[in-house]
């Protein structure tokens, strides 16, 4: 029987663990159960990859998206493992090909969506197979009071039920405390093993701006730091992805639009295209991205505030799996909160669903007003501590000025009291700076004491104060769709002066020196590069997968400081496996002896 480390190394071409992964694998090995809480690109698949291969029976993948699924088998079968999926893009035929394989135990591993495998059928076709394991994938969608909630992974209890003895091993990169708590219940980890590794990804460097004109803030970020990158932007409505796309494209950039409103042919050729071709942008709502294993993408850019810290960080985490710097870059406006809370309040949800998940937007408010460094505070979110500020977030490379707001925010809450606590964020302002509107005059707002006291203070200002009043809790804004104000218990001290608001100065600055993502390719190798970037391209077309599946950038780059003339070197090289040297390790031999030759 081969060892963890047998396998890591010929089947998956690297030579050492990271992390906790041996501790895992070695669990699942011995038959225990687990909980793995691992950031995104941390390694998560091999903790249940490795096992199957070594255990005996085929691993069983719960797994939420078709296209995770593929990916994942196109890489496992390069790399010579027995891997096959069961979805709805399957024939009939094809799909009754992959259950005889199953039953006559001729499969490693077996991805399948979690209503599939619910199925009776296709527990009567389990229960009658030998099985080396369950691997439940992005685990945090069993928890109802997770950010990504998905009903049929409610049904997975029933692993324990029916197959007691087979080890079951949860993944996420994105569950606090309480999602945690709730994995474990729903699907019976109690006696397992518990694994927290952590949730940061240091090569990732979080940026977030306030709107204003947030389309020409994207082109300049993507002209000046990112022009022939991947990357995917974020917007919260089918509407504005198709604006944002076709603007993205007017503009010069390949751009391809991703939403739930498509059909599902749509959907996958722009997500084939994204994943298969380089400098692609895909314009996303939420519906695009999770468990996509591209791991090229150099930046995520929200349009438009997520829901939550948790859907947040689950989004952000598609950037720079490869572990080479990535931005994530987020603008945000008051208006933003408006929407969200009007679009929770409007759900069908429970009253107490609905209070978390406000707090939930106030966490993410609170986190894009920060004046300190932001990687701390969102670690803190899920119980991690960074005890010194991370020096790769926008708080810790360019300061922020900050200014005593505390009288102007006074003004702001008598404001909001002396107009009836009925009005939002724009007509509070307007009364602040003494303007003549006719809701004004309407209302007789050009009468109350508070009228025109903050003339002095613009309208930038006011807005960060607004979104700083909202973001500490002194202003609750009301979820009716019009973004009205009230004020909190919180805010008594404040008004009464016990209290202290600095809100930051929102000026525009030019992005520093260390901010640029650059590519780190000597020029004296580009040839080099490029051709191996070639080959890969062909290599991948031919197979039909995408470049990654082939040899990921680290790979290459790897190989550009080797430079490898014989198959022990190549070995050497991580992510070159055995049977990944077999099929075309030789032809990336020959660019090299081409180059020593030359």
């Amino acid at each position: 029987m081969p060892t963890p480390q047998d396998v890591l190394e010929h089947t998956f071409g690297y030579s050492h663990f990271r992390g906790e992964q041996q501790a895992i694998i070695d669990a699942v090995c011995r038959g225990d159960d687990a909980l793995v809480i691992m950031p995104t690109g941390g390694g998560k698949s091999l903790c249940y990859q490795i096992p199957a291969l070594i255990r005996k029976g085929v691993g069983i993948v719960i797994s939420p998206l078709i296209a995770l699924m593929q990916d994942q088998v196109s890489a496992l079968e390069e790399q010579g493992v027995q891997a096959a999926f069961l979805n709805s893009t399957l024939s009939f035929g094809a799909a009754i090909e992959i259950e005889a394989a199953l039953a006559a135990g001729k499969l490693d591993l077996l991805y399948i969506a979690p209503e599939r495998l619910l199925q009776q059928r296709t527990l009567d076709l389990l229960q009658q197979s030998k099985l080396a394991l369950f691997a439940i994938d992005e685990a945090h969608c069993v928890s109802q009071w997770g950010h990504d909630f998905r009903k049929d992974y409610l049904g997975l209890s029933v692993l324990a039920e029916l197959f007691p003895d087979i080890p079951r091993i949860a993944l996420t990169a994105t569950a606090d405390f309480r999602n945690q708590q709730e994995i474990i219940a729903r699907l019976s980890l109690e006696n397992g093993k518990h694994f927290f590794c952590g949730f940061d990804r240091p090569n990732i460097q979080y940026r977030i701006q306030q709107k204003n004109k947030p389309k020409q803030q994207l082109l300049h970020f993507l002209k000046h730091e990112q022009f022939g990158n991947s990357g995917i932007v974020y917007c919260l409505s089918r509407k504005k992805v198709e604006d944002i796309a076709a603007w993205l494209n007017d503009q010069g950039y390949s751009a391809l639009p991703f939403h739930a409103g498509m059909s599902a042919a749509e959907k996958k050729r722009n997500q084939d295209i994204f994943l298969r071709e380089d400098n692609t942008i895909i314009v996303a709502t939420i519906a695009f991205g999770m468990g996509i294993d591209k791991p090229d993408v150099r930046f995520v850019a929200h349009m438009d505030m997520p829901k939550s810290i948790e859907a947040y960080y689950q989004e952000t985490g598609r950037a720079g799996r490869d572990g080479a710097p990535a931005v994530a870059l987020m603008f945000y406006g008051i208006e933003d909160v408006v929407k969200l809370k009007q679009m929770t309040q409007n759900s069908e949800a429970s009253a107490e669903f609905i209070r978390i998940e406000q707090q939930r937007l106030n966490a993410l408010l609170g986190l894009c007003e920060l004046t300190s460094c932001r990687r701390q505070v969102l670690l803190r979110y899920f119980d991690n501590d960074l005890p010194q500020p991370c020096g790769n977030c926008d708080n810790c490379l360019d300061p922020p000025k900050t200014w005593d707001a505390t009288v102007a925010a006074q003004m702001a809450l008598s404001c909001v009291f002396r107009t009836g606590q009925r009005f939002g964020a724009g007509h509070i302002i307007d009364v602040l700076r003494g303007a003549d509107t006719e809701k004004i005059r309407q209302w007789r707002h050009n009468d109350i004491s508070t009228y025109a006291i903050g003339a002095d203070i613009s309208v930038q200002q006011w807005r960060t104060v607004m979104r700083q009043l909202i973001a500490g809790g002194y202003l609750q804004v009301d979820s009716d769709g019009y973004g009205v104000l009230s004020l909190t218990e919180t805010s008594r001290p404040l008004l009464r002066g016990e209290a202290s608001l600095y809100c930051r100065e929102d000026v525009a600055r030019a992005a520093p020196a260390k901010r640029r993502v650059i590519d780190e390719i000597d020029e004296s190798d580009r040839p080099l590069w490029q051709a191996l970037r070639a080959l890969r391209k062909q290599i991948a077309d031919e197979h039909s997968v995408p470049p990654y599946v082939i040899f990921h950038d680290a790979t290459l780059k790897e190989m550009l400081v080797v430079k490898p003339t014989s198959k022990v070197q190549m070995l050497s090289i991580s992510g070159v496996g055995d049977k990944k040297f077999e099929k075309y390790g030789h032809a990336f031999l020959d660019i090299f002896l081409d180059y020593a030759y030359v």
